[in-house]
């Protein structure tokens, strides 16, 4: 079961920060108890690519269309026609892949908890819904095949700006030995190497207890909570025997150049970009991170900022 392992009372915000540790699992929960009205659930999974075949991100999709206890097409739509919700959503980063509601009912909470929690951990993870958010083939009216697929036109479409193409050309080199190398949205000239194997065995090893945070604002049970999660995901489980991490990025001894080139836009065909990145510390630093965030935004930020005159 979940044990509470601090408390502590954020003024600013005015929450009570609560973070609660599972005592076999070592699971995190972390609850901010308001008196707030907004009751909100967040399952985030960590998630490390190993390629560029975006199978973290259609995992995301698959995973909402239909669970063991809820195998019907789409309950993630239908629940956003049916509840109460003042959000639903899903998200996948480049480590990490979360899952959020929020809604001010009490029921309603507790059927989204329902859904969500059984959509993360035991997705029916059809290979036909495969096929429609991954990549398919499908014959178009002049008999000609082309590739298709939610997440493959998805990432079409982000990887046709210039700025997205030089981001993940720079991420490329950056980060060379890491998971930041690879694009986690998927590359539309890889995502067609994944396979419905591949994606089935990305779940087995990251969606699972021991590699998940748990979060909730609000008024919420917190108790209610913890019996739902300890009945339907803990007591499904064995804690996994290895920890999911990522090893920090090599770091240069000296300067390195790269370059490459990218598909222009029309009329963008005479431009060009250059970036220059610099090492700043450590991410995981907040104090660090919010320092270097603010620097940024006075250097970059707006038209008057010193770096936009040169």
């Amino acid at each position: 079961m979940f044990e509470l392992k601090e408390s502590k009372k954020i003024e600013l915000l005015d929450v009570n920060a609560q973070v609660y540790k599972h005592s076999k699992f070592n699971t995190q929960h972390i609850h901010l108890d308001a008196d707030n009205d907004e009751k909100v659930f967040m399952v985030a999974f960590r998630t490390i690519p190993e390629d560029s075949t975006g199978v973290a991100h259609i995992l995301e999709h698959t995973s909402l269309c239909g669970s063991a206890k809820y195998p019907v097409r789409d309950p993630f739509f239908m629940m956003i026609r049916r509840s109460l919700n003042s959000f639903m959503n899903a998200f996948t980063s480049s480590d990490w892949t979360a899952y959020p509601f929020a809604t001010q009912n009490n029921k309603d909470f507790k059927n989204l908890l329902d859904v969500y929690v059984d959509s993360a951990f035991f997705p029916r993870l059809d290979p036909l819904d495969f096929s429609q958010e991954g990549h398919r083939l499908e014959i178009d009216s002049q008999d000609k095949l082309e590739i298709k697929g939610v997440v493959f036109n998805e990432m079409k479409g982000a990887m046709s700006s210039p700025t997205d193409q030089l981001w993940h050309g720079m991420s490329k080199h950056l980060f060379e030995e890491t998971t930041y190398h690879h694009n986690s949205g998927g590359d539309p000239e890889k995502i067609i190497d994944l396979t419905h194997d591949d994606l089935v065995a990305f779940h087995q090893k990251h969606y699972h207890p021991s590699n998940a945070t748990f979060f909730t604002f609000g008024n919420v049970s917190i108790d209610d909570v913890h019996a739902h999660l300890e009945e339907n995901v803990f007591q499904k489980f064995t804690p996994a025997s290895d920890q999911l991490k990522i090893n920090p990025a090599k770091i240069f001894t000296n300067p390195v150049k790269a370059s490459g080139t990218y598909q222009p836009l029309p009329g963008d065909e005479n431009n060009h970009h250059v970036v220059i990145s610099w090492l700043l510390g450590d991410s995981h630093d907040p104090l660090n991170l919010l320092e270097k965030y603010f620097l940024s935004n006075i250097l970059l930020n707006n038209s008057a900022s010193p770096l936009r005159k040169h």
